[in-house]
């Protein structure tokens, strides 16, 4: 007789020099690296992998200055009634303005976080 039920297989994680990479594994092999995986905090992202503790880039401040000027140039057009020409040369200007000040915010900011987690470091 047949079997029914398609056994369940485990995703291959293997490259195709036959390498494993074992440093994704979510799941810990050993009782020491449960314990580990325990203490520093769960399996998912470790927290050096975190968003906020990246350095801030010029891409990313690009980003969000391109959205932030284009929400200002739709406020501008719908709430205040302004003509689309002059709502986008004002939105240029936003633009040039949002890209470098909001990096060097993130820039201040992620600083400020290093300060305190060398400190933390330290004390501890």
């Amino acid at each position: 007789m047949a079997q029914t039920k398609k056994k369940r297989s485990r995703k291959k994680r293997g490259t195709q020099a036959g390498n494993i990479d074992t440093s994704r594994r979510s799941r810990p092999r050993t009782r020491a690296e449960a314990k580990s995986q325990a203490r520093s905090g769960g399996g998912g992202r470790s927290r050096s992998m975190q968003k906020g503790d990246a350095p801030p880039t010029w891409k990313g401040a690009t980003f969000r200055g391109l959205i932030a000027s284009g929400i200002f140039v739709v406020l501008l057009i719908l709430l205040f009634g302004r003509p689309l020409g002059t709502s986008l040369i004002i939105g240029a200007v936003m633009l040039i303005f949002y890209i470098p000040a909001g990096y060097y915010m993130d820039l201040f900011l992620w600083r400020r976080r290093e300060r305190q987690r060398i400190r933390a470091k330290s004390k501890g």
